[in-house]
């Protein structure tokens, strides 16, 4: 569905080159995670979320996919999605079984690097299961990925998020993040199926 403005249509397969410029960092340099400007980096994934965000609501799918892909390739997506699996999360000091936890500033800023630049697909490994104690002595099983699958996930999730946002029933009273807010006539996205889009992202 249109919105009320349509965004410019960009060429097939053309990237903003000063948004790429401003979040995939410069080529070769070297990541230390202990002198990273967070506040910079914080808004580079917003800014691109929030046009993420607008070109979906606006129905500009091809300018989506675009924005998606520098999303993906994106520094500051990886330093973020790094961040919150290795920092925020409950779960950092649980590994899978990789064994992987409790990173140090040069294991994050490796992992960060390796997010950002990898060129070879990716099979994800096993999860580790584990059995978490419920009421009455039942327990559920919990499947615990390793770190790296965690961070491909919310390096993804990234790109996914603010499309889906746009897309949300007007009156869904759902969970909603930061980019349906404070932009005129956004609407909040449905929990419908995020997994055509993140294939056709894979496919393209």
């Amino acid at each position: 569905m249109k919105g009320r403005g349509v965004a410019t249509r960009e060429p097939k397969d053309k990237l903003d080159a000063s948004a790429a410029a401003g979040v995939n960092g410069p080529e070769g340099e070297a990541l230390a995670w202990l002198s990273i400007d967070w506040q910079r980096v914080e808004g580079d994934v917003r800014r691109l979320r929030q046009r993420i965000f607008t070109a979906s609501r606006d129905g500009d799918r091809r300018k989506v996919r675009s924005l998606q892909k520098l999303m993906l390739r994106s520094r500051a997506n990886a330093l973020m999605a790094v961040r919150r699996v290795a920092e925020v999360n409950a779960g950092r000091m649980t590994a899978g079984i990789d064994g992987m936890a409790a990173l140090g500033p040069k294991s994050k800023a490796d992992l960060a690097d390796w997010a950002q630049r990898r060129t070879a697909g990716w099979d994800p490994w096993p999860v580790k299961r584990a059995w978490v104690p419920k009421a009455g002595g039942r327990q559920r099983p919990l499947g615990i990925p390793v770190m790296r699958d965690r961070v491909l996930q919310a390096v993804v999730l990234g790109a996914l998020e603010p499309e889906w946002e746009a897309r949300f029933e007007p009156r869904s009273y759902g969970f909603v993040r930061h980019e349906a807010r404070g932009i005129k006539g956004g609407e909040r996205p449905s929990p419908s199926c995020c997994r055509s889009s993140m294939t056709k992202l894979g496919a393209a």
